[in-house]
């Protein structure tokens, strides 16, 4: 396996999952045993550098198991498969589902510095009537531990419940970005607020975001972000391949929705709806400050091109590297404090209508970009009558 600093990153491998919750949690666990072991490492490792022993970090990752089966008890049944796949302990799959969460623990038990690297990401939807073929366009790059290159995978679910789902996720983590059959598409933005991690109980981000990509209604999906509890902030940004977009800047108990500007949705990680700044504290640009200006520089090049846009004009501005490497595509870098290196891990381009992900790994060097599909969508509807 390449080396995440060698600079000639693999595509990431495609995991195709069924059956029963137990039972496509066993195939996951198998299928990608190697990536989901280097997850386990690199978060119990990035834990562990906070002076958190592992009977805590065990005990604390148990403690989500009520939450997740009260959301969901199908997730925690997965959770319980991929452990067994991957022979992994059941806290070491609920960990890596619940990093940012146990991240915040790591530091509040301790009174640790602040986590080296922060959860980037610049987001973006196209709308259909700033497209040059009136079709819908999200992407997202993806900022994080340069590592995380080797541990992630894209998760194909064939589902018999519902749509399938295509999510872009770390191994053993049961969603991230995606799309689906219905052809919603999510991706999510890190914040931080002064309101975050002061309760416990709060639903894991992945699993409220596989949640959404289950859903065969936008209005589902709408409420689904609505509704869910969370432990901290976070920004999700959902859209249909019907044409339409929403944004959601979430606090722990409530999500600031916002729309689209002519055609356009962008964010960062900072708050930027009036609502959310006024009733929180942005922490975020303490770590990420290039966000103020990582946002402008993607919606500005989009706009030079509207109403004309396709998806090579979104990978052209998740491509610029103004201010490197404090960048909206981020080299490999020194995290703002501790030993961790960031880098912009991928740029994920995807056309909800058509079922189609396009994935760059690290795109500070790499421009070649791996296709996944979803069946068509009269071809699932075929295979759900068989």
């Amino acid at each position: 396996m390449t080396d995440a600093t060698t600079h000639a990153p693999v595509p990431f491998p495609l995991v195709e999952i069924e059956g029963p919750p137990r039972e496509r949690g066993r195939l996951y666990g198998q299928r990608a045993a190697e990536r989901v072991a280097k997850s386990v490492s690199v978060y119990a490792g990035a834990i562990g550098k906070q002076g958190v022993s592992l009977a805590e970090l065990r005990a604390a990752a148990e403690a989500f198991l009520p939450a997740i089966a009260r959301f969901e008890p199908a997730y925690a049944e997965e959770i319980r498969g991929i452990a067994e796949g991957s022979k992994h302990d059941l806290a070491e799959i609920v960990m890596i589902n619940a990093r940012t969460e146990l991240l915040a623990f790591a530091k509040r038990r301790k009174e640790a510095a602040d986590p080296a690297v922060k959860d980037g990401c610049t987001g973006a939807v196209i709308l259909p009537d700033a497209s040059a073929d009136g079709s819908l366009i999200h992407g997202q790059n993806w900022d994080w531990r340069a590592e995380c290159v080797e541990n992630t995978v894209v998760l194909h679910v064939r589902r018999e419940d519902g749509p399938d789902v295509l999510t872009f996720t770390e191994a053993g983590a049961l969603g991230r970005s995606g799309l689906n059959g219905a052809g919603i598409a999510i991706t999510a933005n890190f914040l931080e607020s002064n309101l975050d991690h002061k309760r416990h109980g709060g639903v894991p981000l992945p699993l409220i975001r596989r949640k959404v990509l289950e859903c065969a209604h936008f209005a589902e999906a709408i409420r689904v972000i609505a509704a869910t509890p969370k432990s901290g902030s976070n920004n999700l940004m959902i859209s249909s391949a019907a044409g339409d977009a929403i944004g959601f800047e979430c606090l722990p108990d409530e999500a600031i929705w916002y729309r689209a500007e002519a055609g356009l949705m962008v964010h960062a990680n900072h708050f930027v709806t009036p609502a959310a700044r006024a009733k929180a504290t942005d922490r975020g640009v303490l770590t990420t400050p290039d966000s103020l200006y990582r946002d402008a520089r993607v919606r500005a090049a989009l706009e030079r091109n509207r109403p004309r846009l396709t998806a090579d004009h979104l990978k052209a501005a998740f491509f610029d590297d103004w201010g490197t490497p404090f960048s909206v595509c981020r080299p490999p870098r020194p995290a703002v404090s501790g030993d961790n290196i960031s880098a912009t891990v991928a740029m994920v381009i995807m056309r909800p209508a058509e079922r189609v992900m396009e994935i760059a790994p690290l795109p500070a060097f790499n421009r070649d970009f791996t296709t996944y599909r979803l069946p068509a969508p009269a071809a699932a509807t075929r295979r759900a009558a068989e």
